[in-house]
């Protein structure tokens, strides 16, 4: 049979390190994912889409993001099974018993509700191992799996959430790798999707993270993607698809020169899509005064443009320094000679890097604001 995996949609996922005009778009993407995914599952012809976990960001959330994601849904034209996971738990204040998910449901969604086999159609069952709480006290993929004996006219897809023990062994819900490799091979099962890691990753031949539909960390490695998988007794084949259309790039440049914030300011100018495109930089080198306006004119031009621009300070270290004679060749006097003085002699003390960023928007003014 073939399917849709997929995982960590984190609907209503707020992002704060963007900003106000970004979020919105940021926010729509996410629900978009779904449509995208949706058409994914038409055009390969599969028989369910399978989401393990994270579905929403939290268990409380607005009502819109809840009736944009119904709406979307009603887009997918085949069967659509939802795990909850760590974010969206199945406590006491799920949002799957919420009344604006009991009441907006669309009748081909449906929600794992309960550990163990679930049949989906005929000859295909989920193993679902879904989540109670955000701190479960046992390996619920093993759980969910107890009992359950090998069937030759079924297909098993195990639905599970949480971290591999070879990632994290200190976490007690995490998922024994060994143990589901052995289900596996037992024939108890014939494939495993798993979600809370974002990035796509194959664990085993037959375990695999989707990875997140849309980018949610500029710490993830391969972000963006669904799987379609085709899986049977003997048989298995993944296919990555991408279905992401945001962007989040860590770029180091080292700068000692204008020469190297005009190669930088060319590395920006050729991203593609910067309104859904977010950059962390981290610059190192030594700059001048008149080099760092410079700087600084570049990237509130490329802010302009880009969901975020935004200087890594834990990973940079940019020296800025006055050059000889800078300043003299702006032709200035009077009060603005007498601050550029002052600033300079305070380079040297506790406010040096306040003295930097007076100088340069100093210089920049001086400029037109063209430096």
């Amino acid at each position: 049979m073939r399917f849709v995996a997929t995982a960590d949609w984190q609907l209503g996922m707020t992002a704060h390190y963007l900003g106000d005009e970004a979020r919105p778009r940021f926010a729509q993407a996410r629900i978009d994912a779904i449509r995208s995914i949706g058409r994914v599952a038409a055009e390969r012809g599969a028989e369910l889409v399978l989401v393990c976990g994270d579905v929403f960001e939290s268990n409380q959330l607005d009502r819109a993001v809840v009736a944009r994601t119904f709406d979307a849904l009603r887009d997918v034209t085949v069967p659509v099974w939802l795990l909850p996971g760590n974010h969206d738990p199945l406590d006491a204040a799920s949002i799957y018993r919420s009344r604006e998910f009991v009441d907006g449901c669309p009748a081909h969604v449906h929600v794992l509700d309960r550990p163990g086999v679930h049949v989906v159609s005929e000859g295909v069952e989920i193993v679902a191992a879904p989540w109670f709480s955000k701190a479960p006290l046992s390996d619920l993929v093993a759980d969910a799996l107890a009992g359950v004996e090998p069937d030759a006219g079924v297909v098993r897809i195990v639905a599970g959430h949480g971290t591999v023990l070879g990632i994290d062994r200190t976490d007690p819900a995490g998922i024994s790798e060994d143990a589901l490799s052995a289900a596996i091979t037992a024939g108890r099962a014939q494939f495993a999707v798993l979600g809370d890691r974002h990035s796509t990753t194959e664990v085993g031949p037959r375990i695999w993270y989707p990875g997140a539909p849309e980018v949610t960390s500029r710490r993830e490695d391969d972000p963006g993607n669904v799987l379609v998988v085709d899986v049977d007794h003997d048989t298995v084949s993944v296919d990555t698809v991408p279905v992401g259309t945001w962007t989040y790039a860590h770029h180091q440049a080292e700068l000692t020169s204008e020469a190297d914030v005009d190669e930088l300011e060319r590395w920006l100018a050729h991203l593609p899509a910067k309104d859904r495109t977010a950059v962390w930089l981290s610059l190192t080198g030594v700059l001048s005064i008149g080099e760092k306006a410079r700087l600084d004119t570049v990237l509130d031009a490329s802010r302009d443009l880009f969901a975020l621009v935004d200087l890594w300070e834990r990973r940079s270290d940019l020296v800025v320094t006055p050059a000889d004679g800078e300043f003299g060749d702006l032709g200035l006097a009077g009060f603005a000679r007498d601050a550029v003085d002052d600033l300079t002699l305070r380079l040297e003390g506790d406010d040096a890097q306040a003295a930097r960023d007076a100088l340069g928007l100093l210089y920049r003014f001086s400029r037109g604001g063209a430096a």
